[in-house]
């Protein structure tokens, strides 16, 4: 597993939401949702983020998976 920097998790953003992203896992999943409650989630490949909208797994509003949403 790839841990990104404080420092670069802090600037990058969900394409497809815009909220924050919080690294679960080799992986980074937005902490805001979609307009159907969905969250996304983006692999980190080789410590690269790979924010892609095309790269994006939906996590269902009601998949209780990954990091809890903060409300943005």
């Amino acid at each position: 597993m790839s841990n990104l920097s404080t420092e670069l998790s802090s600037l990058l953003r969900c394409p497809l939401t815009g909220s924050e992203l919080v690294q679960s896992g080799a992986a980074l999943v937005s902490t805001g949702t979609g307009e159907n409650g969905e969250r996304y989630s983006y692999p980190i490949v080789e410590g690269i983020p790979m924010l892609l909208a095309q790269e994006a797994t939906v996590i269902p509003a009601d998949s209780g998976a990954g990091p809890a949403p903060t409300g943005e």
